[in-house]
């Protein structure tokens, strides 16, 4: 690896990620309602930020200071402080687009979010009667006493801090209450008349009656406070002992991590604070001024008050004919590959895929790899169904897919229950392979079927995340899909080459690297050369400096990458042939996709992998090619509507500025473009 090759750094990079997302919240041009839920995603996202990467570099700090040597992050604290510069003036900018745009515009549409002391008679009544029918047994209040008393506070759980007056010696003391949306809706509508519609928040109701918690106190303020904790598990991906229990049992203390970051009213007076900090041992380096109001993730659920003109146009899934013709799906691909578009196209012939399956006599064996996967999942009920009708079926579970563990282990539980063969996590890696494999017997024959994704198999966030998913019979890949679950049952690498699959742990680094190479050659021959390159992230240092060598060779290249991105684009003698784009609008970005030139042979992959260090030295992950010439052309139309979004596209530069990407001519909404790319497909109108 070149130490003279510059690298952005990873954490900023996504904090510019997280910054795009208040883009939308103050983009005029988007709904208000949706840029609500944008105010909600920023907030989400900031939250996980804290619990997982700012707790990591915080325990690096536990470090000495030889130990951060060798680690080659001496400079871990300035990082830190450089990280929570940025988040502090990102706060600033939520607070202002929230009181300053979102709630006015709000009321210009018959939405007014009042405050406690904003009520009418009739809402105070309301409000009083709310608390003392819904909140008392939850609000919890506790006076502090920092020598003796110190509660603990739950993870990402909501208070106020109370500043109270004692009646009768004068004296200054502080308490906190419980604001109890873990249990009650954060929204609540009030009584008003007919047309307009009243909302207070649960933090009001609760301001609206606090003198009630403290008999004998005058009440001279409240503040909202919250603390994050760290939420890493810590396995350390160990290779003895039973994973799954001691997974199980870190589970059970993941809410009482070391504080990661205490969330505070940027109001509060220096003294309270200061009081704050010995009650629950926090420093400088823990403090985050916020506005008046945190937890803001709850703003998902703001009402929208039948109100659909204030939200998104409905863009529905779209339902194919020639699949609609009661046939099972396997009919339909077995002498030609289907490609589908998530969340353009229905989800539903995937699911239909296993259902099928699970009725089909002649299918005798069903195996799977498990990431993510919804509550209520009808693939899996499909599995389930397949087992208690006597069919082989196989279920790799990944159990270390971060805050989906304990979802995956009830999963693991039922499927074990209904007679499904459960493999669990590998030590030392992640599996996080999308694929799934079906085995017929047709005329006494063995026949493959196989999906292949860059998503999960999750019926939720197919409506959500851009994926695309491949239902293919071709014997070259559905041969290397079957190689795939025996590395994952055996724990064995094949011995097996594989000429056509990536597969992480096996193949996938040394093949990307070989076709960026093939690129490298083309060009200084003089011929052309092509990368596109599509992606999650965008942080292996390994892969950066080969793609810096690539366009010092003069290969063209063009990157779309959604979150983190460490590569310097556009530097003369370094990648002034690299240019950069992230595209955010109202789906998630989340398929990966690599194209090469290949001296006019144009190969197209699709990935579950992301160009990072630990897709592509930690985990088993699958890239597959697309060999069918109408589809593989289709992946790269898909593309080119991205690279000429001019709407929602921001410009990814060495300075994280995130300035949109203007052009003239046509106006380009990538997404809007690509749905109406595919209705034109399907002949639809």
């Amino acid at each position: 690896m070149s130490k003279s090759n510059p690298y952005l750094i990873r954490d900023l990079s996504w904090l510019a990620f997280n910054e795009r997302v208040l883009q939308e919240a103050k983009d005029k041009n988007v709904p208000i309602l949706e840029r609500i839920k944008f105010l909600a995603i920023y907030s989400s996202n900031l939250e996980e930020f804290f619990k997982v990467r700012m707790a990591s570099l915080k325990s690096i700090e536990g470090l000495k200071k030889k130990e951060r040597k060798e680690l080659a992050i001496a400079n871990n604290k300035e990082i830190i402080e450089l990280l929570q510069n940025e988040v502090n003036a990102q706060q600033g900018e939520f607070t202002r687009i929230f009181e300053f745009e979102i709630i006015p515009e709000l009321k210009e549409q018959g939405i007014q979010l009042k405050k406690w002391h904003q009520l009418s008679e009739e809402q105070i009544a309301f409000v009083e009667q709310y608390f003392e029918d819904n909140m008392l047994p939850f609000v919890q209040p506790m006076l502090l006493n920092k020598q003796k008393i110190r509660p603990f506070l739950v993870n990402a759980a909501l208070y106020f801090a109370v500043y109270l007056e004692d009646e009768n010696k004068g004296s200054t003391k502080y308490a906190i209450v419980k604001i109890p949306n873990d249990y009650l809706p954060r929204f609540i509508e009030l009584p008003t008349k007919k047309g307009q519609h009243d909302v207070i928040m649960l933090d009001d109701v609760v301001r609206r009656s606090i003198n009630k918690l403290f008999p004998g106190y005058n009440i001279k303020d409240s503040f909202s406070i919250k603390l994050t904790r760290d939420a890493e598990l810590y396995i350390d991906d160990e290779y003895s002992g039973d994973l799954v229990e001691k997974i199980r049992k870190q589970l059970a203390k993941r809410n009482l991590g070391n504080a990661t970051r205490f969330v505070y009213d940027r109001e509060m007076p220096n003294e309270m604070l200061a009081y704050l900090m010995k009650v629950f041992n926090l420093n400088k380096h823990d403090l985050q001024p916020e506005g008046r109001y945190h937890s803001n993730f709850d703003f998902f659920k703001f009402p929208s008050f039948g109100k659909d003109h204030l939200q998104n146009k409905p863009l529905p899934p779209l339902e194919i004919e020639k699949y609609e013709d009661g046939r099972p799906i396997f009919d339909h691909f077995k002498n030609q590959d289907i490609l589908f578009h998530y969340p353009y196209e229905t989800y539903e012939y995937v699911i239909r895929f296993f259902e099928n399956a699970a009725d089909d006599p002649a299918v005798e064996e069903i195996l799977i790899t498990q990431y993510r996967v919804a509550s209520k999942s009808r693939i899996m009920q499909a599995l389930i169904k397949a087992a208690k009708a006597g069919k082989k079926v196989t279920a790799f579970v990944e159990v270390k897919a971060r805050f989906d563990e304990e979802a995956n282990l009830r999963w693991a539980r039922r499927l074990e229950n209904a007679g499904i063969k459960v493999l669990y996590s590998f030590p030392g890696l992640k599996v996080h392979a999308k694929l799934g494999l079906v085995v017929k017997v047709e005329n006494g024959k063995k026949k493959r079927f196989a999906y292949l994704s860059t998503g999960n198999f999750h019926e939720k966030t197919a409506k959500l995340y851009c994926d695309y998913g491949l239902l293919t019979a071709d014997n070259r890949l559905t041969k290397e899909v079957e190689l795939v679950f025996e590395f994952l049952e055996n724990a064995k690498k094949p011995d097996h080459t594989f000429k056509h699959l990536l597969v992480g742990q096996i193949n996938l680094r040394h093949q990307l690297t070989a076709l960026i190479d093939a690129e490298i050659k083309a060009a200084k021959a003089g011929k052309k050369a092509h990368i596109i390159l599509k992606m999650n992230s965008l942080e292996d240092r390994l892969m950066i400096d080969k793609l810096y060598e690539a366009s010092q060779a003069g290969v063209k290249i063009e990157l779309i990458i959604r979150g983190i991105f460490c590569l310097v684009p556009n530097r003369k003698g370094l990648s002034e042939n690299i240019s950069a784009i992230s595209i955010l609008d109202r789906y998630l970005e989340h398929a990966r996709i690599f194209y090469f030139y290949a001296n006019g042979e144009e190969k197209v992959y699709l990935s579950s992998a992301d160009l990072m260090r630990r897709n592509l030295s930690f985990r088993v992950e699958t890239s597959f090619p697309v060999y069918d010439k109408a589809l593989k052309q289709e992946i790269i139309d898909g593309l080119q509507i991205q690279l000429s979004d001019n709407m929602k596209a921001r410009i990814l530069d060495e300075n994280l500025k995130n300035k949109y990407k203007k052009s003239k001519g046509k106006r380009v909404q990538a997404q809007l473009a690509t749905y109406n790319y595919l209705k034109k497909k399907h002949g639809i109108e």
